[in-house]
């Protein structure tokens, strides 16, 4: 492949990207979160990956939306990676899994429950998917600089959207049934479809990944009989992912990295 041939997938090349990255799932997020850069401009849209670069800080950064589930995200974060990029956070939704985390609230992942494939094809299932601490950190800080609920913790991925939310309806209902209550004993903050496979891909390529998400539902406080409103708007997850990456990029000029 030529230095400056655009990418299979992304239809990007070096120089169209930062090396700093925000991956949100939806392709309609990706100007909002543009709109908190300085002088961003869309570089490419294809199929699910729809990619703006601007700068944060003077420093150039960029927003690629990855699709839903880990075999889409796993290949912007290996294209993006090939034009330059190797610091990335997953900003998305979630639904609850414990009892305290409510709509509207924010979970930062400290790591992820590997229930899907696509991080199996880049490491052994014992290698554990793991967010970068630094990321994580600047996550957590940048939430309660905004004044935001705050959950850490890990998270559960999984491949299936309805084997969560209707399990009932899958031949292997046992199975998806007895899974989840594990997650619950083990006081697993939320389930979402991303974060296990770009940790471990990042780790594959020796890169930063850390995640951030915006609690649509909890599922479990529902059933309970709890009290909450179902929330779907991502503003919130979106300013602690780019207010996060103003104190990475901060860090890492401190640092000299």
């Amino acid at each position: 492949m030529q230095e400056l041939e655009k990418m299979f997938h992304i239809h990007c090349a070096p120089g169209d990207v930062g090396r700093y990255c925000i991956l949100p799932g939806d392709p309609g997020r990706v100007p909002a979160i543009a709109a908190l850069f300085d002088d961003a401009k869309q570089v490419a849209y294809n199929r699910e990956f729809n990619v703006w670069t601007g700068t944060l800080l003077g420093e150039k950064v960029t927003a690629c939306s990855t699709g839903i589930g880990g075999p889409s995200a796993s290949i912007a974060m290996e294209e993006l990676h090939k034009c330059g990029a190797d610091t990335f956070i997953r900003t998305g939704t979630c639904g609850g899994i414990d009892i305290n985390v409510q709509s509207g609230d924010i979970v930062v992942a400290t790591g992820a429950i590997r229930y899907e494939h696509t991080s199996r094809e880049y490491a052994p299932i014992e290698f554990p998917a793991v967010a970068d601490f630094e990321i994580a950190d600047c996550l957590a800080r940048a939430t309660r600089s905004l004044g935001l609920p705050l959950h850490t913790g890990i998270v559960q991925c999984k491949d299936s959207f309805y084997g969560q939310h209707d399990p009932e309806a899958s031949p292997v209902y046992y199975e998806l049934k007895a899974k989840w209550d594990s997650w619950k004993r083990l006081g697993v903050k939320a389930s979402e479809m991303e974060s296990a496979a770009l940790f471990v891909v990042a780790a594959a390529l020796g890169c930063r990944c850390g995640s951030c998400f915006h609690v649509v539902w909890n599922q479990e406080r529902e059933a309970a009989g709890l009290d909450q409103k179902k929330s779907e708007n991502t503003s919130n997850s979106v300013k602690v992912a780019v207010e996060a990456l103003k104190l990475l990029i901060q860090a890492d000029r401190a640092s000299g990295r």
